[in-house]
């Protein structure tokens, strides 16, 4: 039989402790905040419908966005056993230089609207972590004003080249002035994406205010107040800014552009120089042949070609071909650090975050994007401890096994030994 008694208070306070309430309510949601889809609900909570879906959403059915992350979710970790795990070094060395981690922030446009720190939250947040920072050409901070915020940190710039080439040329004579070291040269906007949310939502700049528009506003006065009492908008490179994004961004971007103006812009650039939105094992061969430094295997976020390549999917037999001669980047549906693991384990060099990032900026600003970064790490080092490996540098394809590639193998095999009757 059980014997009971009646606790003493002394004894209770020594076998419950009280958690300190956190006054602060940036802090406190932000410690609640344990995953990156957590800091998308409490972003989502706080940001207008049309700032929020601009990062959230995709191309027309969002077809490519949900595969990609999905992609991730598909997937079964081998670990090891018996090896000593006390500690794991998660940096790396990127585009000749080193990064304290396996990932870095990706280019993402119009982020003053997300929230007002916009990308000095962002480049801040990456220098202090020794993480490299992208700076769109579609950013709402200059390249000078990133490189203050991050004076000492690796900055990176993204390129879109423009029908008036000279606004082109104009941002890579900048982006060397201010010693960003590597240029991203997009491939995969020859126009503008089919973002039917934004479309719907009337997302343009300046924000249209209509009265579902006010509606929405009204549960979040802070992000109002913000915007209107900070200064205004500052594109990198658009000086006419008025319009929907699909309008600005079809005026802005070159349908023609081709392997010439690719010559032209590497000719410029001093620095590494790499080619983001690769999508077939053909077009890594050919830009491995011309010698650039890096390729991002990327499908823009699923925000250009809905139904197109998932990028993670493509990896494993990019790095086969390729990976001895190029750097691979791979960005598009990362949200937990395992999927960063996983990346490095089947022959990515380096991630890039994106909408994880974002969803940190407005959940809270730089402290926001300070946790996206923590809670990455955690994740990283986690599973490469459960996984039994000390070093990103011994993460390879046996530690992971794509459950859906090996499905579609499977069935492709299975027909091809029962092949159709004529």
């Amino acid at each position: 039989m059980v014997k009971r008694q009646i606790p003493q208070p002394a004894e209770i306070f020594e076998l419950m402790k009280f958690k300190k309430f956190e006054l602060d309510p940036k802090k406190r949601r932000l410690e609640n905040a344990l995953t990156i889809e957590d800091l998308r609900t409490i972003a989502k909570r706080r940001t207008p419908a049309a700032a929020f879906d601009y990062t959230d959403g995709a191309a027309e059915g969002e077809i490519s966005m949900e595969r990609s992350v999905q992609s991730f979710r598909d997937i079964e970790f081998h670990p090891s056993i018996l090896k000593d795990v006390t500690n794991v070094d998660i940096s790396t060395q990127i585009m000749g230089g080193s990064s304290a981690m396996p990932f870095g922030i990706a280019p993402t446009g119009f982020t003053r609207l997300m929230q007002t720190e916009g990308e000095t939250a962002g480049a801040g947040a990456a220098g202090a972590a020794g993480i490299p920072f992208t700076l769109s050409t579609l950013g709402t901070t200059s390249i000078e004003d990133v490189k203050k915020t991050n004076p000492h940190g690796r900055n990176w710039f993204q390129l879109y080249v423009m029908k008036q080439r000279d606004i082109s040329y104009g941002l890579v004579e900048r982006a060397k002035n201010a010693g960003f070291d590597t240029l991203f040269f997009t491939v995969d906007a020859p126009v503008a994406g089919a973002r039917l949310r934004d479309t719907r939502n009337g997302f343009s700049i300046p924000p249209q205010l209509t009265p579902q528009t006010i509606l929405n506003a009204i549960p979040r006065p802070w992000w109002w107040w913000d915007f209107l009492t900070t200064p205004k908008l500052e594109f990198a490179s658009l000086s006419e800014t008025g319009g929907t994004v699909g309008e600005l961004l079809d005026s802005a971007m070159d349908p023609s552009i081709n392997f010439d103006d690719l010559a032209e812009i590497r000719a410029m650039w001093p620095g590494k120089f790499s080619v983001k939105g690769v999508q077939t094992l053909e077009d890594a061969k050919k830009l491995a042949d011309l010698g650039v430094d890096s390729i991002v295997l990327s499908n823009h976020g699923g925000r250009q070609l809905d139904r197109a390549p998932v990028p993670f999917e493509l990896l494993p037999e990019v790095a086969r071909e390729i990976g001895k001669d190029v750097e691979i980047i791979i960005d598009t549906g990362i949200r937990n650090g395992a999927d960063i693991v996983a990346s490095l384990a089947l022959g990515a060099d380096f991630t890039l975050i994106g909408r994880a990032y974002l969803f940190g900026l407005m959940a809270g600003g730089r402290a926001g994007v300070d946790r996206t970064i923590e809670i990455l790490v955690e994740q990283v080092e986690r599973t490469m401890r459960l996984l039994q490996v000390a070093d990103v540098s011994e993460l390879n394809p046996s530690h992971v096994t794509q459950l859906r590639q090996f499905n579609r193998d499977e069935r492709a095999e299975i027909i091809s030994s029962h092949p159709a009757k004529k």
